[in-house]
C-alpha cells in the first residue's frame, strides 16, 4: 500500500478497501492506467481465487471504461511482477501496434483531468 500514499489523490479513478485504480504517473500513452490490489502479495499466483478474480474483474471494467472513453479499439493488458507487487498496467494501443509501444520513453503526467472522464464510464458487472 505505499504506493498508494504516493499517488496524486487527483489521479484516482476507483478506490476500495481492496484495490485502486489511477491514471499511471509514469505514462507510456494517454490514459495508461494501473489497477494495483492494496493487499501486499509478491506475485499473482499467491493470490486466492476470490482476489484474483475480484482484481481481473477491476481489470476487465477498466478496460472497458478505457475503450469507451478514449475511443481506442485496443488496451493492453500488462502484468510485469518486477516490483513484487501485483499490479496490472492498461496501456491504451493508439495507431501504433506492437512493442514499439513500449519502447516509448513515459512522460510524467500532470495533467489528471482524464481520470474524472474515465470514471464516469466505469461499470462493474
Amino acid at each position: 500500500m505505499g504506493q498508494l500514499l504516493k499517488t496524486p489523490q487527483e489521479s484516482i479513478i476507483y478506490e476500495d478497501e481492496n484495490l485502486y485504480v489511477c491514471l499511471a504517473k509514469f505514462s507510456v500513452t494517454i490514459g495508461h492506467t494501473i489497477v494495483a490490489l492494496k493487499k501486499e502479495f509478491s506475485d499473482l499466483k499467491l493470490l486466492p481465487d476470490r482476489d484474483y478474480d475480484y482484481l481481473m474483474d477491476t481489470v476487465f471494467a477498466v478496460r472497458n471504461s478505457l475503450l469507451k472513453t478514449l475511443k481506442v479499439k485496443k488496451v493492453y493488458l500488462i502484468y510485469m511482477d518486477e516490483a513484487n507487487h501485483v499490479h496490472w498496467h492498461l496501456v491504451p494501443r493508439y495507431k501504433e501496434k506492437g512493442f514499439n509501444l513500449f519502447q516509448h520513453k513515459p512522460k510524467i503526467l500532470k495533467d489528471f483531468s482524464l481520470s474524472k472522464k474515465i470514471k464516469k464510464n466505469l461499470v462493474f458487472k
